[in-house]
């Protein structure tokens, strides 16, 4: 009998040792790392948690988190100008290697997305190393700007190839989410979701269910509420001066809605030629609606008393700003909205240029 009890707490004791103390654990060797601190993004669809670990050797480094719920995790490293993403299963030890100067090649391996997306590399991997070599050309500035245009149009050429393997392999395997994943990674052009659509259809409907699906189609319902052609969607918003503003403020004349930050360089009026086109078109014919992440109302107000252009600002106050961003579906600053006297989106761009060039082919004769 004191047998038989030893040999149970034993087996009490291994267990309680052997349980583990994270949910989910990365490990990392990687080779020519030059900044050895490793930050990581843990997601879900409604959270994110953000943590650091330095690397005890050159390279070498885990990564351990209690919390269970995530979907994936992305590592950022070289001074966060590089990263790689991983996905997440519980239990599951992630393993992350390669040469940290080509995140697109690194090999990682553990849970079933990740060990299918392995296979997916190997299918493309002398072509993914191309573009990480003309990549890191551009990115270390080792080129002159008329080769780097030539880089940048190989680099082009070569993901086109990537993306042809990579649908091969979607329709091969119709019920894997590591193909969901490949459709988010090389289709999700947001202004033209067809090729979105036409292989979320094909896929195994089981497939449903996986986050990134839903993620998808919510991606392509977005893009195509603000497609070119398409009713701009309506708000209901106030200004920095307190007034109400909607799409039905401005009837019967062109709108400009210009999206902006006062930390973007770009953003600027004058950069985007906004006070040009101000000063040359009367409101009856254009209205220019700005809409910028910024909190401070009141200071935003104090320098506008110095423009001579009395703007229509919309700023962050209340989230507005960020409701309209996510409303016009805007992934970059500066973007800018052209829409017409119906209401309808006729441009969309990330210079004043293109639609200044737009609106003198559609309104100089009438300002003449």
């Amino acid at each position: 009998m004191i047998k038989r009890i030893a040999l149970l707490i034993l087996v009490l004791v291994c267990f309680a040792s052997c349980k583990s103390d994270y949910t989910y654990k990365i490990e990392g060797k990687l080779t020519n790392l030059s900044d050895q601190t490793i930050y990581a993004v843990f997601e879900n669809d409604n959270a994110r948690l953000v943590d650091t670990v330095t690397c005890k050797k050159p390279g070498e480094f885990t990564l351990k988190e209690k919390k269970e719920g995530f979907n994936c995790v992305t590592l950022f490293f070289d001074g966060k100008s590089r990263y790689v993403t991983a996905y997440l299963e519980k239990g599951k030890t992630v393993s992350i290697s390669g040469d940290a100067r080509y995140p697109m090649g690194l090999k990682i391996t553990g849970g079933k997305i990740n060990n299918d997306l392995n296979d997916f590399r190997k299918k493309a991997s002398k072509l993914i190393q191309m573009a990480a070599e003309i990549n890191n050309q551009i990115y270390e500035k080792s080129a002159t700007s008329s080769k780097e245009t030539d880089l940048t149009a190989k680099v082009a050429n070569i993901n086109l190839q990537i993306s042809e393997i990579a649908e091969n392999y979607i329709k091969d395997h119709k019920n894997k989410e590591a193909s969901v994943v490949l459709i988010e990674r090389y289709f999700s052009n947001p202004e033209d979701t067809r090729k979105i659509d036409e292989l979320l259809a094909m896929l195994d409907p089981k497939l449903k269910s996986f986050y990134l699906f839903t993620n998808l189609q919510q991606f392509s319902a977005r893009a195509k509420r603000t497609a070119i052609g398409a009713e701009a969607p309506n708000f209901a918003v106030r200004n920095v001066y307190g007034r109400a503003v909607s799409i039905d403020s401005f009837p019967q004349r062109y709108l400009l809605m210009a999206f902006t930050a006062p930390w973007c360089d770009m953003c600027q009026t004058k950069d985007l030629e906004l006070d040009k086109i101000a000063m040359k078109y009367p409101s009856k014919k254009l209205s220019i609606l700005l809409i910028s992440l910024d909190n401070d109302q009141k200071q935003v107000r104090n320098a506008l008393k110095n423009d001579s252009i009395r703007w229509n600002l919309v700023t962050d106050s209340a989230g507005q700003a960020t409701n309209l961003i996510d409303l016009y579906n805007v992934s970059a600053l500066p973007r800018c909205f052209l829409i017409d006297e119906e209401g309808k989106i006729i441009q969309k761009a990330d210079n004043g240029m293109e639609i200044r060039q737009t609106l003198e082919r559609l309104l100089d004769k009438d300002t003449e």
